[in-house]
């Protein structure tokens, strides 16, 4: 899908689902990893995650441009327009928007973990990020960490 017509079909959903027309930029952004979508608050325009259209298909991505839909229109509206206002909850039920875009699997899942050692008192530390052990010691007993062999 092209940006232009990533933007008609954001303007037929609000013209259908809304009953009012959508006036700004809608753009496909692909730094978004983790969101299906963005309302910005000051241009009012959308970005969307193309990845979300590719992953759970056009129904799936609808439901996501009704759910920025529902933040843009109330917004300029003047009333609740973030996830925790009812105002926000009635409106994307009555559309048939999604509250939370199932998560994308990238990749490997499988995380890293790296294990570090105490040499005082043999104390087994598990971390997700590797630190530098020369400016980092025990919180037990202040002793010298070293990182264990896999």
């Amino acid at each position: 899908m092209e940006q232009i017509e990533l933007q008609k079909l954001v303007e037929e959903i609000s013209i259908e689902s809304f009953g009012k027309p959508f006036l700004h930029e809608a753009t496909f952004n692909n730094r978004l990893r983790t969101t299906g979508g963005r309302y910005h608050l000051k241009s009012h325009n959308l970005d969307f995650n193309l990845k979300i259209l590719e992953t759970f298909g056009k129904l799936g991505f609808i439901k996501v441009i009704k759910h920025e839909l529902c933040h843009y229109h109330l917004h300029l509206a003047r009333r609740g327009y973030q996830h925790k206002d009812s105002d926000f909850k009635q409106l994307l039920k009555q559309t048939g928007g999604t509250r939370f875009v199932q998560p994308l699997l990238t990749g490997d899942k499988t995380k890293k973990i790296w294990i570090y050692r105490c040499e005082k008192c043999k104390t087994t530390i598990y971390r997700q990020r590797r630190f530098n052990t020369n400016r980092f010691v025990c919180g037990k007993c202040k002793g010298k960490l070293f990182l264990e062999d896999f």
